[in-house]
Order: C-alpha cells, then structure tokens, then sequence
C-alpha cells in the first residue's frame, strides 16, 4: 500500500525505528552455512534477486576458504551481469567543518581546537569546482559538517552555485549531498536545488555502540538520523544512499544493518537506497575509539562481496579511504563507483601544488589513495573498465522506482555501457593526456568490437563521432 498524504497515521508508521538488535543476532547466531545452502545463496543472487536476512546471514558466517572464494566469484559475475564494466567517478567537495558533534571517529569533532574551522565563501567555492571541471570532473558530493549554518537553505544555495560554475568545456552533472538529516520541509527545500543523492550513513546500527562514539551534540539521537532517510523520502527525494563505518562495531552486524535499512526502503517506500558506502574506520585527528572491532583487509574482501551478492541493484561506493592496492583488490567483487583526485583538505583542490602532502591534523579523516585523476582513469582503463561520469539516469528521471523498474529486469546495463562510453569520450578529448587517450580509444574500440551490430550501436557510433566532433553531454 503507498503513502497517501492524507493518511497520516500511514505516515507515521513510516518514520518509526526499525532497527532490532536481538533480531540481527538471531539471523546471524542462526545460520548454517552448509554448502549446498552457500552455493544455493549464490546460485539467487546470480539470478538477479535480492537476498533475505537469513540468506545474508548465512553467507556472513560462511568461513569455510572455498565458499568465501566462490562468494567472491558470485560477486564478481553479478556485477558484471548487472553493471557491465564501467566504474562511476565522481569528487568529494567539502564546504564546511563546522560541527556542533562530539563523534570518537571524527577528525570535525567540536572538541578538537586543532582544526582550523572554515566555510568556503562563495567565491572560494567557485574555484574549488573550476579546479575540479579543469581536470575533467563531472560528479560532485558535497560534503558538510553538522552545524546551525550549514542549514537547508544554505545547502541548496551551494547546490546552486556549483551547477552554475562553467570552467571551458567544464560542467559539474550531478550533485549529491553528505549532509545532516533534516525536518521534512528542510529536505524538501533542499530538493529544489535539483541535487542527485542525499547521503545519510547511520555509522553503526548497534545503538548501544551508537552511544558510546556520539558523545554530544544532535547526532547523538540515534533515532533521528536513522529514521532521516524516511523524511526525505516523504519529501519527494527518492533518490538516497546509506553507510556504516565498519571498525566501530562487528562488521557482520553493521552489515546486516545495511540490509535491513534496504529492506525498510523496499517494504515501505517501494525503492531500495541508490548506494550503500562502507568505508572503514582510517587514522583522524583526536581519533578514540575501541579498537576491538577493527576490520583487517580480508573481512573487509568479504563483506564487500557479500554486500553486492545481498543487495544485486544497489550502486557500491568504496572511497579513498582506502589504500590504491585494496581498490585495485576490491573493485572486482561488485564495486560500481569511486572517488579519484580526492582532496578533503578544506579548499584543496584549487591549490597550485596538489602534490603537497595535506595535513591529517587539518581533516576528517586520513585518505590513503593520493592517486590523480587521470592516473585512476589510467589504472581502469589497463584493467579493462570503462571510466564512467554518467549522469543519464537521473537526468532521465530513471531514480527511485523508476530506477528500479529499468535497474531489476536488467535494462540498466543497455543504458550504463554506452553512456559509459560517451563520457569516457568526452574525458579523452577535453583532459586526457595523449597517451590516456590512445589508451582510452582503444579501449572504446574494443567494447564496440564485443557489441552486436544492431540499432544501438549504430547510434552508439553516431554518438562517440559527434564528441570527436566537438558535441558533449549526449546521452542514452
């Protein structure tokens, strides 16, 4: 049944905790990872449905050496069954650090008087994203602390401006958001600025942990940010990606908190989250936390596989958080999108020396892939990805159901190949180096090699001809 605007207890159901630790152990204490069971987990996943609770469980307490590699094989297919090759691209930009939040984890925390605390001005703001056009970004999220100022109207202003800023041939696509939750009309304000994703990451689904690392400030209300995502979906935003810092409790319950969250949105709202991002706790400035929970290399192998398996439609995020050698590792096993020439150092990306080595001491987080942009599009491009900037479908409206109404029978990967293709074209001409760009043709030559020859492709090659040509922005 669909939310009606007038049936507001409907409404209210909606918006309430969903979240219940027993029922997560049972799953996991529960399960009995036979083979036959994993392999049967697996052999559904490849036929393109979303897991269940139980079936999630099973394959999080499969330890067996054999079986985790045969799950990192199933993981391996069902992305390329459902994504193709390509690999989305995109930037973070932080606005602000403010922060009224007292977080364990975070380098922003308000009790560290070693930050220096910056809002770019509009100007600043301006040459952040020229810096980010001239190197060919197209996709930007841009990142805010959690503070009074950085309220909804002052988000959908910077939304704004970014979306203004051209740079020659340079434009900025798509605009997500990594933001604090807001009331209903704040995200609804906030949509009318024509933002893509609203990130929200509840950073562990344990409350009790949840209590222990938020020590001050709103975010410590578990319930408010992990019902955020219900508000904006009732604000008409249906385009949304949720997260969990994997480190602060055991990765096997947060992964499954994940999946719960994924099952709220398909049972409630009719669409699942557009991302899920698990990035892993890495040094911060003031860092304090138990180390108990730490997730070495290969849990974190794992469980990435196992998300991908769980979740087959929804876009996997791994950020620079993590090393170039365990991306490199990790894309394999279901990743669909990444950040490159990432720069969280408060107005980075305009600096004449990207270079220089960013001071830990000044920032949320350490980033540990230092990589250039064009030397991560040099990497995929060797490996055989397609480096993607596409923005089509939600230009095209296709987010939310409609997402999934093109995403679930599989007609996604008709639309993310080619437009793959085209932006990767674009790249070649406006910023890559010359030898990206032999690299990079030879790799579009060969994936039009493996197409068959029908109408699609004929206008896939019209297409590419009309960029060399000097056309941009054409799409599927």
């Amino acid at each position: 049944m669909k939310f009606k605007p007038e049936n507001l207890k409907i409404k209210d159901q909606r918006m309430k905790p969903f979240i219940d630790a027993d029922e997560i152990w049972g799953f996991i204490n529960n399960a009995k990872p036979s083979k036959e069971r994993v392999r049967e987990i697996i052999a559904k996943s490849l036929d393109k449905q979303r897991l269940t609770m139980e079936e999630t469980a099973v394959l999080v307490q499969t330890t067996d050496t054999e079986l985790i590699e045969e799950i990192k094989l199933g993981a391996k297919a069902l992305k390329e069954k459902v994504y193709g090759q390509r690999i989305v691209l995109f930037a973070p930009l932080y606005i602000g650090n403010l922060c009224i939040n007292k977080c364990a984890y975070c380098g922003f925390k308000s009790t560290n008087k070693a930050i220096k605390r910056i809002t770019l001005t509009k100007d600043e703001l301006i040459d952040q994203v020229k810096a980010l056009e001239d190197s060919g970004q197209k996709r930007l999220i841009l990142v805010y602390g959690e503070h009074p100022t950085y309220d909804a109207q002052f988000i959908a202003e910077t939304v704004r401006i970014v979306y203004s800023v051209h740079s020659g041939p340079g434009e900025i696509r798509r605009v997500n958001i990594n933001a604090a939750p807001m009331d209903i009309d704040g995200f609804r304000i906030v949509k009318d600025s024509k933002i893509g994703t609203y990130q929200i990451f509840q950073e562990t689904y344990h409350e009790e942990t949840y209590a222990k690392v938020h020590l001050g400030g709103i975010k410590r209300n578990y319930e408010w940010r992990l019902t955020a995502l219900d508000r904006a979906q009732e604000a008409g935003i249906d385009d949304v990606g949720i997260g969990a810092l994997f480190g602060l409790y055991d990765w096997r319950f947060d992964l499954m908190g994940l999946v719960r969250h994924t099952n709220h949105f398909e049972a409630v709202y009719n669409v699942g989250p557009h991302t899920i991002s698990f990035p892993r706790i890495q040094y911060a400035s003031h860092l304090n936390i138990d180390k108990s929970h730490i997730v070495s290399d290969e849990e974190f192998t794992r469980l990435v596989a196992i998300l991908r398996l769980a979740v087959p439609y929804t876009g996997l995020i791994l950020t620079a958080r993590e090393t170039a050698e365990i991306r490199n590792e990790i894309l394999q096993y279901g990743v669909s999108q990444i950040d490159g020439g990432t720069n969280i150092e408060m107005g980075g990306y305009s600096k004449k020396d990207q270079t220089e080595a960013q001071d830990i001491d000044l920032e949320q987080f350490q980033i540990n892939d230092n990589r250039s942009l064009n030397e991560i599009m040099e990497e995929l491009i060797e490996q055989g990805y397609i480096p993607s900037f596409c923005t089509s479908c939600y230009r095209r409206g296709r987010t939310g159901e409609h997402f999934m109404e093109f995403s679930v029978p599989g007609f996604i990967k008709r639309f993310c190949q080619p437009n793959a293709l085209l932006t990767l074209a674009e790249y070649l001409e406006d910023y890559a180096p010359e030898a990206t760009k032999i690299r990079g043709y030879r790799l579009i030559n060969d994936k039009l090699a493996q197409m068959e020859e029908d109408p699609s492709k004929a206008s896939l090659e019209e297409k590419l001809q009309q960029v060399k040509e000097g056309n941009r922005d054409l799409y599927f």
